[in-house]
């Protein structure tokens, strides 16, 4: 196996997963501008879906171009998330006002997480993939909210739901369906599968 994985993200959640995995990797952020791209995509019509796969791929393709022939033989993974609640897709909330503001938008409600994953090589993409997970925030009361904003502080900002399902942000919900892998936004399983075909791990 001698292709090597780069992982488009800066995001500490899929360093972990990866490497929880025992999966070698290196990571290098994309020099990517997602609200442009989002908004874009937004106005000529995109599916949440769309925008995932969009986002993923273009952070791929970013990291896979700025390497140029060094990264001949180099697969470059991109993910990206988007959440859909009552029709509206939401960003990652900027600050803890906004974080307070997202929540309680989502409270008593159901919304969907989308993660999209792709895999580049040489600028080509190799392989486009999306799954989803429903998530029902249950009706907490104001209390709740003012302490585990408190006490989870910045870290929610790198989720777009503004929660972390490995921790206290499993106390926000009352029903879930989907993969956990999915709703931290990159699905293990089937990226498993992608990167034994390529050889990156064994079969």
């Amino acid at each position: 196996m001698n292709s090597r994985l780069i992982l488009a993200s800066a995001s500490p959640t899929r360093r972990e997963i990866l490497s929880a995995a025992k999966i070698t990797f290196q990571s290098i952020a994309p020099n990517v501008d997602e609200d442009i791209v989002k908004r874009k995509l937004l106005r000529d019509g995109a599916v949440a879906s769309a925008v995932a796969s969009a986002l993923a791929e273009q952070k791929a393709l970013d990291v896979s171009a700025s390497m140029g022939t060094v990264g001949d033989d180099t697969l470059v993974l991109g993910a990206d998330q988007v959440l859909v609640c009552d029709g509206e897709l939401f960003s990652k909330a900027e600050d803890l006002m906004q974080a307070s503001h997202c929540l309680k938008r989502f409270r008593g409600r159901k919304h969907e997480l989308i993660s999209a994953m792709a895999l580049v090589r040489k600028g080509v993409t190799e392989w486009l993939y999306f799954e989803s997970a429903e998530l029902w925030v249950r009706d907490f009361s104001d209390v709740f909210l003012e302490e585990y904003l408190e006490k989870e502080g910045d870290n929610i900002l790198g989720s777009v739901g503004c929660y972390r399902i490995e921790g206290r942000g499993a106390q926000l919900f009352e029903k879930i369906i989907g993969d956990q892998f999915t709703i931290r936004g990159l699905p293990l399983v089937p990226l498993l599968g992608a990167l034994r075909v390529r050889g990156i791990v064994p079969k």
